[in-house]
């Protein structure tokens, strides 16, 4: 069941780039265990079954207020190989789970730490979302069109800079536990995360290829070869034709010859190239563009909503996404040969398994009662 399988991960409950990191381990095949606050919010999704960043997880509600509910965490921690927490910097501390007091307990463990600006600098302590963070970055500043930025989703700053950043420093410390026998904390923000998924963008600023505004380089839109466009319909296809073998296609399909056209890798001409193109594809509604490219590398691809998305014939040769719990939605990635990833259960309602997650994490019947007895379990 993944090759995680036998990992065992502790999740305190956060949201956005947390749960993204756990659902990517968990999987992978690890074991993770949810700890609910009381009286948990149910953050616009009221139906657990449609929170798809908790797949796979069991969840168990624990009041961290009461030294009960404390003492119930370290004995899970001192049973787990990882701890994913997303507070601001210090409440962990302030609650007594912080990684001093759970690396006393578990030398071995990893301590996942997921922020938005990290756990230091000036900014540490201030609140924020994924457009916040990734506004310093540069990254928001390069997304857009040539008069104003557009936020990229939450998938560049939530996911890509944080989740993503987090769940790959994880597997690293585990993978270095295993040599050292020593756990560590894994300082994963936002900020960090984001700002390396820039490195290609910074090299080419450094390097004179890349100029610091929107709409006016290679891969942002900028370029003729490498841009959306309107088609009849209303709907757009994507175009990415930067090597010549490939342009050749396209032009040869679009019937379009170049000769008596300026120099069309000058910057200058790029938008008498873009007009153009755009005034050939408004000519015809978007699925007989891409049925006239179809078999081609001419790197033509429809631009599809996201209901359309599931049921295009590659995606569906490759169950890219599935089905699960009536819930349509993005199968594990990436894939393995021998180990297979999968989802194996619905996202949990809160404090879901109370009983039976502990139990299977070593609490006897005893143990249970008597942390209900004192007020620790919600």
């Amino acid at each position: 069941m993944g090759p995680l399988q036998g990992l065992r991960i502790v999740e305190l409950f956060c949201i956005g780039p947390g749960p993204f990191a756990g659902m990517l381990l968990s999987d992978m095949g690890a074991d993770i265990l949810r700890i609910d606050r009381p009286q948990e919010p149910a953050l616009g999704y009221p139906d657990y079954k449609y929170r798809t960043l908790w797949r796979n997880r069991k969840a168990v509600t624990l009041d961290l207020s009461k030294p009960a509910g404390v003492e119930a965490l370290l004995q899970l921690v001192e049973r787990a190989d990882g701890l994913i927490e997303g507070y601001r910097p210090g409440v962990a501390e302030r609650l007594g789970v912080g990684p001093d007091v759970c690396l006393a307990r578990n030398p071995r463990l990893v301590y996942g730490r997921m922020t938005g600006w990290g756990q230091d600098g000036p900014l540490a302590q201030q609140a924020g979302f994924d457009i916040n963070y990734i506004s310093v970055t540069g990254l928001l500043h390069a997304v857009g069109t040539a008069e104003r930025p557009v936020p990229p989703l939450i998938a560049a700053g939530d996911f890509g800079g944080g989740g993503v950043f987090l769940a790959m420093g994880m597997l690293a410390a585990f993978w270095e536990a295993q040599r050292s026998g020593r756990g560590q904390v894994v300082d994963a923000s936002i900020v960090d995360g984001a700002a390396n998924l820039m490195a290609y963008v910074y090299g080419g600023l450094a390097g004179g290829a890349w100029q610091n505004k929107r709409a006016a380089n290679t891969v942002d839109g900028g370029h003729w070869r490498y841009s959306v466009y309107q088609c009849s319909d209303g709907r757009f296809v994507s175009v990415a034709v930067m090597m010549d073998p490939f342009l050749k296609i396209l032009l040869d399909k679009l019937g379009l010859d170049l000769k008596d056209f300026p120099e069309p890798n000058k910057r200058s001409n790029w938008p008498i190239y873009r007009e153009r193109l755009a005034s050939l594809f408004r000519t015809r509604p978007r699925d007989e563009w891409v049925a006239l490219f179809a078999g081609t590398d001419g790197c033509v691809a429809p631009v599809l909503d996201l209901e359309e998305a599931p049921q295009h014939p590659h995606n569906q040769a490759r169950q890219t996404f599935i089905e699960h719990g009536n819930v349509m939605q993005p199968a594990p990635a990436p894939r393995f040969s021998r180990t297979q990833s999968a989802i194996r259960s619905q996202p949990p309602a809160n404090g879901e398994h109370n009983t039976s997650a502990l139990q299977e994490w070593g609490f006897s019947d005893d143990d249970v009662t008597e942390l209900r007895k004192r007020g620790g379990m919600g």
